[in-house]
């Protein structure tokens, strides 16, 4: 029997949509209801007791532990490089994401239709695991799709059509990048050259030339703030704290841009190199389309300054950063949901559509 309280709100407000879209990133994990956008955008972090395997924080506020905690407390990130790699963690951080989305849209919660952005190197092995936690955490059916084709349905590019489309997409765990046609992915490559990467290069760097310890935390800040892909108009420092290797006490020193750029260099290299490739891969008709429609780049990686006209200058195409690049991924999983073709499409990729109770 129809809830009566659902049909007045149909009525007053139209059909109310209880489908997710999940972008399950290594650094962050977005979600996404169809018809109202982005409704949690966290850290992909969870903080554990590791005596009784409690869970003590989710999202933000495990973040917020990491490098803070005293030894019985470890704060996880349960994806590498895209992948589940502590499965009933991922379950326990689907189950609570899932549980706040519907509770943060304030009606009564359902056993939605959930799809999930997944890096394209994925195996059926980890296809399974994604499908297998979101079933376990309420899901009434459970989908997975590229997170390039997430990111092009996100970004409104015409994937379903008869011609290349293409997307690059710099995540924390993963840079990929995939060129599209008729909703299916052609061509595709990706590189552990992304987010974390780029951290590390800073952190390494920092140690190499400065004798300088700084925390994971510090060196995306120092990222965000001063790092680039090209030389800037104007250059400029930024302030860095850490522990000197020498004397073990602390210490302040500036840190150009400049030298941010030549730390991030070689991951950079790379993900030009990564694009190239699948470039190179295309067939010679697609690269036609492409040298109209461009090159979209998404994910947190897209807004290193300059990395835009460093892929242009390294492919010979236009590329351009997304709206909402951060976004993109979780809105297109969505958007999925709602067009009957690509759903359809997806879900014939699926070996597995429903998972046995």
């Amino acid at each position: 029997m129809r809830n009566p309280f659902s049909t007045m709100l149909n009525l007053v407000l139209g059909p109310i949509s209880h489908d997710i879209g999940i972008d399950l990133g290594t650094a962050n994990t977005l979600v996404s209801i169809r018809g109202r956008g982005i409704v949690i955008d966290e850290p992909t972090v969870v903080a554990i007791d590791k005596n009784s395997y409690k869970t003590l924080a989710i999202g933000e506020e495990a973040k917020k532990m990491v490098g803070r905690t005293p030894a019985s407390v470890v704060a996880v990130r349960p994806l590498r490089d895209g992948v589940i790699s502590d499965a009933e963690t991922t379950k326990r951080m689907l189950q609570y994401f899932i549980r706040q989305a519907h509770t943060r849209s304030w009606y009564m919660r359902p056993r939605p239709r959930v799809v999930i952005g997944i890096p394209s190197a994925a195996t059926e092995v980890e296809k399974r695991a994604v499908r297998q936690a979101a079933y376990e955490s309420g899901a009434r059916e459970a989908f997975t799709i590229e997170e390039p084709l997430a990111a092009a349905i996100g970004c409104n590019l015409p994937v379903t059509e008869a011609g290349g489309t293409m997307c690059v997409d710099i995540g924390g765990g993963t840079a990929e990048a995939a060129i599209i046609s008729l909703g299916e992915m052609v061509v595709s490559s990706s590189t552990n050259a992304a987010g974390d990467a780029m951290d590390e290069a800073i952190i390494a760097y920092l140690r190499e030339q400065h004798g300088l310890i700084v925390g994971v935390r510090s060196a995306e800040t120092l990222k965000i703030n001063a790092g680039s892909a090209i030389p800037l108009p104007e250059e400029f420092t930024e302030e860095v704290r850490g522990r000197e290797i020498a004397s073990g006490l602390p210490r302040s020193i500036p840190i150009s841009t400049n030298e941010l750029r030549v730390a991030l260099s070689p991951v950079v290299t790379d993900i030009v190199s990564m694009v190239q490739t699948t470039l190179q891969q295309a067939p010679p008709q697609l690269i036609a389309d492409l040298m109209i429609q461009g090159i979209a780049l998404v994910g947190g990686g897209a807004q290193l300054r300059g990395l835009d006209q460093r892929l242009s200058a390294g492919t010979k195409f236009d590329v351009f950063v997304a709206q909402e690049p951060l976004r993109a991924v979780a809105q297109g999983c969505a958007m999925a949901l709602a067009e009957a073709d690509t759903l359809k499409l997806i879900s014939s990729r699926d070996s597995l559509r429903k998972l046995p109770e």
